[in-house]
């Protein structure tokens, strides 16, 4: 029986995958992509309005800005990296993703995530600099700072992500490719193969702690001084405006990181929690936030919702 094992063990990767969509729930898949469609139609709309308002409007040239237009950037390619496969699941149209193919979709939505959680956290420390240390603002952030913030984002996310193609790569599937998913997601992956994927679990931990991880405690620590320098201020109006400036800040952080997190844990621990419920979370993760987060800073600030109004 071992001899006859060992062929299987070092099976050949499946050419292709095939995505399952949302298991259970089949019958409702033409209904659920309706509203799929229009919030990833809202998200391009919204974003792609933001974006060009930020570039066309000199006044817009600032760090708080540029970062925004860096998170409109992240939140394009994370739905678009998702929803249109995603669709094309839920319609029937091609339920089938080769296996290169489902490595570059899952590092392409795992880069984006972390390089959108490195520009939540600049976002943060812009934040505290504009309201701990004005005097010193543009000093500071200049453009060129801004751009080294999002070149090492990018570098650090492709550092991270880089080594999840190669423990896939590695593990046998032993002809096992259909996975209960509407896009390919590192543990969905390596739950197919007929190994033990122990590394590949723990090394989703450490890199999720190593990127989002430490940004979230981060981001809590600059909002934790930016709140005692506001309490120590003077002038009782300057807080409620310096106040303003970083509640549509928090709404996408809060965002961004809650349904990531609980996604996460319950993928790897929630064992008890009905697989259509997880798949339905995630892909509203990757819908929801990017439709969202133009409409919170396009209707919270007020520069940018005079030259939206103007561009248009």
């Amino acid at each position: 029986p071992r001899a006859m094992a060992a062929p299987n063990l070092s099976a050949s990767h499946p050419t292709f995958f095939i995505l399952v969509g949302i298991p259970g729930m089949e019958k409702f898949h033409t209904w659920i992509s309706v509203p799929v469609c229009m919030m990833y139609s809202a998200a391009l709309l919204g974003n792609l309005v933001l974006l060009v308002t930020i570039v066309k409007e000199c006044s817009l040239h600032q760090p708080m800005y540029l970062f925004l237009g860096m998170l409109a950037v992240c939140d394009l390619l994370l739905s678009t990296a998702t929803v249109p496969k995603t669709l094309s699941v839920l319609w029937s149209l091609s339920t089938q993703i080769s296996f290169n193919g489902c490595l570059a979709q899952m590092f392409s939505i795992y880069f984006v995530f972390v390089a959108e959680s490195a520009i939540l956290l600049a976002m943060a420390f812009d934040r505290y600099v504009a309201i701990c240390d004005p005097l010193r603002y543009l000093t500071i952030l200049t453009r060129s700072v801004v751009g080294k913030v999002g070149m090492v984002a990018l570098i650090r996310s492709f550092c991270i992500m880089l080594p999840a193609i190669f423990l896939l790569k590695r593990l046998p599937y032993c002809g096992h490719n259909v996975m209960p998913h509407t896009y390919c997601e590192h543990i969905g992956v390596a739950r197919l193969a007929c190994a033990d994927i122990s590394i590949n679990i723990w090394y989703g931990v450490a890199a999720a702690f190593l990127s989002a991880g430490l940004d979230a405690i981060s981001i809590t620590i600059s909002y934790v001084l930016i709140f005692r320098c506001l309490w120590g201020l003077p002038s009782l109006r300057a807080s409620p405006k310096a106040l303003h400036t970083c509640g549509s800040h928090l709404c996408i952080i809060t965002m961004f990181y809650v349904p990531a997190f609980f996604s996460f844990l319950a993928h790897r621990f929630g064992q008890h929690i009905p697989q259509h419920v997880l798949i339905s979370l995630a892909n509203l993760y990757v819908v929801v936030p990017p439709m969202l987060n133009p409409v919170i800073y396009g209707v919270r600030t007020r520069e940018i919702r005079e030259r939206m109004a103007h561009l248009l």
